[in-house]
C-alpha cells in the first residue's frame, strides 16, 4: 500500500504544481499560445541545416566545441572551445544563429520581441521561440550540424584579450556537459568516462577562465 500512497501523493503534487504554473501564467499575462502565423512559419522550417545555408560560413566542425549547462537545462544555445596558443590561449565562444531563421519583421520575430525571453517553471518552459527552433535548429545538440555566430579571441597568459573577431560559422557540438560532469573531469574523477577525451580541452578552458578572472 505504501507504493500506492507514494504514487497518489506524487500525482497530486504534479497536479498542484501544474495548477500553480497555469495560475502564474494567467496572472502575469505570459503569452503561452502561438499565433497562427508563427505556427505556419514553424511548420515550414526544415528538420536539419540545409547545405546551402552552410555556404560562405567558416567550418568549426573539426573543433571540440562543447556546451556546459546545469543538469536540468533544456536549451543549449552556447558552446565553447579553447586551445593553447603563443603562451596564452585561442578561445572560441559560439551561440546558435537564431537570426538565420527569424527574419526582421516576421511574425516569429514580432512574437519573440513580445515575449522577450523564455520563462522557466518547475514543471515546464514557456519558450520565446517555437519548439522547431528552441529545441531544434537553434539547439546545439551533440553531433549534429548547427549554424552559429562565433567570437574567436586570443587571450594572453595574464588574461588580456589581444585580438578578437566575430564571424558566421557552422559547428557540431562534441558533447553536452553538465557543470558537475565538467568538475569531475577536471578533478580526474571521470577519467574512464565517455567524455575523458575532452579533459585537456576542459583544462584549457579552466586555464583561460582563471586568467580572465584575475
Amino acid at each position: 500500500m505504501t507504493g500506492h500512497r507514494d504514487l497518489i501523493t506524487g500525482m497530486v503534487a504534479a497536479h498542484e504544481s501544474g495548477s500553480q504554473t497555469d495560475t502564474a501564467i494567467l496572472a502575469h499575462g505570459i503569452p503561452s499560445e502561438w499565433p497562427d502565423a508563427v505556427v505556419a512559419a514553424a511548420e515550414k522550417l526544415p528538420h536539419f541545416v540545409r547545405p546551402q545555408a552552410k555556404k560562405s560560413r567558416e567550418d568549426l566542425r573539426g573543433l571540440d566545441l562543447v556546451t556546459i549547462d546545469g543538469a536540468d537545462a533544456q536549451d543549449f544555445d552556447d558552446a565553447v572551445y579553447c586551445e593553447p596558443r603563443n603562451g596564452g590561449w585561442r578561445l572560441i565562444v559560439a551561440i546558435a544563429d537564431v537570426s538565420h531563421y527569424v527574419e526582421p519583421g516576421s511574425a516569429t520575430e514580432r512574437e519573440a520581441r513580445l515575449r522577450g525571453t523564455s520563462v522557466y517553471f518547475p514543471d515546464r518552459v514557456v519558450p520565446m521561440l517555437p519548439e522547431a527552433l528552441s529545441n531544434g535548429l537553434c539547439s546545439l545538440k551533440p553531433h549534429v550540424d548547427r549554424l552559429c555566430l562565433a567570437c574567436e579571441m586570443e587571450v594572453s597568459a595574464d588574461g588580456r584579450v589581444a585580438r578578437s573577431r566575430f564571424f558566421e560559422a557552422m559547428m557540431r557540438s562534441a558533447a553536452r556537459l553538465t557543470y558537475s560532469e565538467t568538475a569531475d573531469l577536471l578533478r580526474g574523477d571521470r577519467n574512464k568516462g565517455k567524455h575523458r577525451k575532452l579533459k585537456s580541452r576542459l583544462q584549457h578552458l579552466h586555464g583561460v577562465w582563471q586568467a580572465l578572472e584575475h
